[in-house]
């Protein structure tokens, strides 16, 4: 994040990079095009109230990403033969459902509503409430909208290749392509939308009167 580098050293929070190693060959977002928002002039200063609403934001990354390795490791289990299904199924708030399939299946569709409700929240409420008070993040916040849209499509695609699998048990190609171009994409765009609204955020909040 060199080019960043005013992130860190104005409001003392990281955002999280996107790994360097990835899953799938495939592409979705157009990362080599994408909008910055610029540095905030010196005269602007960051509160401590403030800055505790630009670290929400990784927090709740953070809550999603650590999910999202929950459901790599489970599709790794159920891959592996299903000896640990029940340790799994414990782990991942004790899911009462019959078969490792259907138990990866319910994590799943959990994982998926869970990013479709925080991505609908910041698409119809926080970015408009942003753009408002910062002309310069519109760029940013169109092309996030973007790639919420993207985002949608690949959870739409985890869906059907549960189904998939549902009907072909064992044919777990597609489920694990699905997951692996979704975990890819998802990193990438939750380290983008920090590196670019941690900022705003510590200076405007998340809603009017929060800072």
């Amino acid at each position: 994040m060199s080019e960043r580098h005013w992130l860190t050293r104005r409001t003392s929070l990281v955002a999280t990079k996107a790994p360097d190693v990835r899953h799938s060959e495939k592409r979705v977002l157009h990362e080599d095009t994408r909008p910055t928002v610029p540095e905030p002039g010196p005269e602007v200063a960051f509160t401590g109230r403030g800055l505790s609403a630009g670290q929400h934001l990784v927090d709740v990354h953070d809550h999603y990403r650590h999910e999202l390795g929950q459901l790599r490791d489970l599709l790794y289990r159920v891959r592996r033969g299903a000896t640990q299904a029940g340790d799994a199924r414990g782990e991942l708030n004790k899911l009462a459902l019959r078969t490792n399939d259907w138990n990866l299946g319910g994590v799943c569709r959990a994982h998926c509503v869970a990013l479709n409700q925080h991505h609908t929240m910041e698409s119809y409420s926080i970015f408009p409430y942003l753009q408002r008070r910062q002309r310069t993040v519109k760029p940013v916040i169109d092309r996030l909208t973007e790639e919420h849209h993207a985002i949608e499509e690949l959870l739409e695609g985890v869906d059907a290749a549960l189904v998939h699998l549902a009907r072909q048990p064992g044919e777990f190609g597609p489920i694990t392509e699905a997951v692996d171009l979704l975990t890819d994409t998802l990193l990438s765009h939750f380290a983008y939308e920090e590196r670019e609204l941690i900022a705003p955020l510590s200076r405007y909040g998340f809603f009017p009167g929060q800072v």
